[in-house]
């Protein structure tokens, strides 16, 4: 599998993540990925041929071996990295849409028309919202696999021998796996990386999340704080008035006697 090809994709989506987002990703490919390029596929290998069983029965050794890893580790993590890193090709598909429809509205209605955008990779409204799903999507990726190789394996131990009464074997068997210890620490690894990325997504969304509500709170305390100086200015101006009408002297009328001569 060519992994420089989705990390050159990859690459892309730092320069529109925060700073969880990006250890994020530095972890996913020098701890996750290039451990399973260089290391864990040739720990594994042909992982069947090296399984071994002390019978000569036709077809025992296949059975118990698929009962036993009914999906390859390898196999399984390799789907794995690859559902938790295409959602982020999600923010770079829509910062491409932004950047595309910005395009289109310049040529319509000329340069100096009013930006839709003022900056196409600013997570705001919609691409905030992506943001934050495929952050979901990546958590629930990881949680489903470290569960699904708990659950599959019964643990994340490899013993060295393994009893097998499984059709056709003629009685119980025993099986031997080859390499226990060191795919016991390469998984033990590849989870606790898992772990992890799902920490550094649930920081992230809090981070998120906390800016955003941090904002709203800074943006209704301006907003009121406004209002708050135009009520205030309106009253001094009403009482300047005031004060003006009631320093102005009242002429006083002319007496009878006065207007008689």
């Amino acid at each position: 599998m060519n992994w420089a090809f989705l990390q050159g994709l990859l690459s892309g989506v730092n320069k529109y993540s925060t700073a969880f987002g990006r250890v994020w990703l530095s972890i996913v490919f020098l701890f996750r990925v290039m451990v399973f390029v260089v290391a864990a596929e040739k720990v594994w290998g042909d992982e069947q041929k090296d399984f071994k069983c002390n019978t000569a029965q036709p077809g025992c050794h296949n059975v118990c071996y698929d009962h036993f890893f009914p999906v390859s580790h390898v196999r399984l993590w390799a789907l794995q990295l690859i559902f938790v890193t295409c959602p982020s090709l999600l923010v770079v598909m829509h910062v491409a849409y932004r950047e595309d429809r910005e395009k289109k509205h310049r040529l319509k209605y000329g340069e100096n028309c009013h930006r839709l955008y003022q900056n196409t990779g600013k997570k705001r409204g919609g691409l905030w919202w992506t943001y934050v799903l495929t952050l979901f999507f990546k958590i629930g990726v990881d949680t489903t696999f470290v569960y699904l190789l708990y659950h599959i394996y019964a643990g994340y131990d490899f013993p060295s021998l393994i009893k097998c009464e499984e059709k056709p074997c003629p009685n119980k068997v025993d099986c031997f796996i080859a390499r226990p210890t060191e795919k016991r620490i390469f998984t033990i690894f590849m989870v606790v990386t898992s772990l992890a990325c799902i920490l550094l997504s649930i920081f992230e969304i809090v981070y998120l999340i906390g800016k955003r509500c941090r904002e709203c709170f800074t943006a209704v305390h301006h907003s009121r704080h406004i209002n708050t100086n135009t009520m205030s200015s309106g009253s001094t101006l009403m009482d300047s008035k005031t004060l003006k009408l009631k320093s102005t002297p009242e002429t006083p009328a002319p007496s009878y006697s006065v207007a008689v001569s």
